[in-house]
Order: structure tokens, then sequence, then C-alpha cells
């Protein structure tokens, strides 16, 4: 079994908190008031695309191994450290999200990790409740969503942090909903070397639980992964790396709703978003020829580890005193 060397992850890990401290301590980057900064500013503008190129690509790394989408790593970090409009940071992240399924999943069908029949039915009713919840974050305050961005990341990190994930549920019997969409398969599993049949249950349970996932993703601009694995996984009894490899294929679909409202209110900003695209893109591609060898336990840690960080500065930063 090939894993992710430890080092490497460490030095991986090492980055993104070392990006993190130099965008929360430079006094350019935390400006936005005085004639001084402002120059400063502009004299460094190059610096933003620079940054989220490098901050996305290892991101779309994580992205792929955790079966999250990148904007639930991209607009906590983005909004907590750099000075775009959460608006403008939601948009971006949801398109990040977006870009980074786009990406990752031909390879992950090709791979037979990724099921249609177990993300469509997911993709309909998740992307019709992201609608609602884009249309209803952008019209509450700044403040009060930074708020609640900040509050539901942490929630995330304790969800994250207690569950217990199962690499090969055990499914007695599939509910009459899943056997009637046909809702089950088999895929070779190469750290075992080993054919793996599975099948779902508490399908209906599943489909609801989307719906509340699809507000807070098109809500908060997050895209959907982080519950989307969960649920498919601790829920719904999906093999671990089934969950995850159709959790980032069904973002393609949930998060395309959402962004076409932001875009449609003009909070797309092209400075942030092409480099933020093609940086998640690229660590996308990388994500999925290492995701058929290893588990993602080591990244999962490392997911925790960034979004604690992250939660806890979008909290302050809407509260006024981060």
């Amino acid at each position: 079994m090939i894993q992710i060397p430890l080092r490497s992850s460490i030095v991986i890990l090492c980055v993104v908190i070392f990006l993190i401290w130099i965008l929360g301590t430079n006094t350019s980057f935390a400006s936005d008031s005085t004639t001084n900064h402002n120059v400063t500013e502009l004299q460094d503008w190059w610096l933003y695309p620079l940054i989220l190129l490098v901050l996305s690509f290892l991101l779309g790394v994580f992205a792929v191994l955790a079966g999250v989408g990148g904007g639930v790593l991209y607009v906590p970090i983005v909004s907590g450290f750099l000075p775009f409009h959460l608006d403008f940071v939601r948009g971006a992240g949801l398109i990040v999200a977006l870009a980074g399924a786009l990406a990752a999943g031909p390879g992950l069908l090709r791979k037979g990790f990724a099921n249609l029949r177990l993300a469509i039915p997911m993709a309909l009713i998740a992307s019709s409740s992201a609608i609602v919840g884009a249309m209803i974050g952008l019209a509450l305050p700044t403040n009060v969503i930074q708020i609640m961005l900040g509050a539901t990341i942490l929630g995330i990190v304790l969800l994250m942090m207690k569950a217990k994930k199962s690499v090969f549920p055990e499914v007695p019997k599939p509910d009459r909903l899943s056997q009637t969409l046909e809702i089950f398969g088999i895929y070779h599993e190469p750290t075992i070397n080993k054919d793996i049949s599975w099948q779902i249950h508490r399908t209906p349970i599943g489909l609801a639980l989307f719906v509340i996932i699809g507000l807070m993703a098109g809500m908060f601009g997050l895209g959907a992964g982080w519950a989307n694995v969960p649920v498919l996984n601790l829920v719904m009894g999906a093999p671990i790396k089934i969950a995850v490899a159709t959790s980032k294929f069904l973002l393609s679909i949930t998060d395309t709703s959402a962004a076409w409202v932001y875009m449609n209110n003009g909070a797309v900003l092209p400075l942030m978003v092409v480099p933020s695209v093609v940086g998640i893109m690229l660590g996308s591609f990388v994500g999925v020829k290492i995701l058929g060898v290893t588990k993602p336990s080591v990244i999962r840690i490392l997911v925790i580890i960034v979004l604690g960080i992250s939660g806890t500065k979008a909290l302050l930063k809407g509260l006024g005193i981060g």
C-alpha cells in the first residue's frame, strides 16, 4: 500500500500555514484606509494573483483527497486574510469548487470511483437548494454572513474530528428507493487489490439532508463536499472512496447553480477567479493521481488544522476583533 509520506504532508501543511501567517501579518494586505497603504496595495497588486495561484494549487490537492470542494478551504482562508469583500470571495469560492470538480470528475469516473447513479439524484436536490441559499446569502449583511461562516467552519471541524469514517460500511439490505434507482456497484480497491461490491440504504434521509447541504453551500459559497462525504458514507453507507469521489463529481452540478446567482449579481472578480481556477485545476489533476493509491486520513488531519485556523479567523473578523 502506497501512502503520502508523513514528511511531505507536514511540509505541505507548513507551506499553507506560512502563507496564512504572511497574509495575516503583512500590513499592506490588511490596510484599507490611509493613502500610503493604498499606494502600497497598488504596488503589490500582483502578489494577490500569485498567492491565490499557489494557495489554490495546494487546496486543489487537499480537496480531491478529502472529497471536498475547494471552496470549503478557499472561502474562510481568503476572506479571513485577504482584503476582498466577502461577496467576491464567496462567488470565487463556488467557481473554484466547480473548476476543481470539473478537472477531477472525468478521471474519477474513468477509475470507477465516482458513481453517476449515486451522484445525480443528490446533485439535483442540492443544486435547487443552492440557488435559494445563494439568494439568501447575498441579501444578508456581510458581518452576519462572516460570523455564520466562521461558526459553520468550526462546526465542520468538530464534525470531522468526531466522525469515524467507515472504509467499507456494512449495508445488510438496500432500501426500496435505492433499488428502484439501481444505486449500487463494484469497484477495484488498489490498496488491497480486491474488487469491492457496495450498495446503499436510508436514501430518503440522504435526499432530505442534501436539501440542507445545498442551502448552506449556496449561502456561504463553500461548495458542499464537506457535508457530502459524511452523508454518503456515514448515513447512506457508501464506501469511503466512493463517497469521496462521488462527492467531488457531483460538485460540478451543484455549484453551477449557485455560481450563476453570484455571477448575475456581479460578485465575480477576475483578479481572484483566474489564478484561483488555474491553481485548483492543476492541484485537482495531481490529487486524482494520488487518490487511487492512498487513504485520505493524513490529508483529513491537515484539512482539520487549516479549517480550524481559518474558521477562527473568519469568526473573529465577523465580530470585528480579528
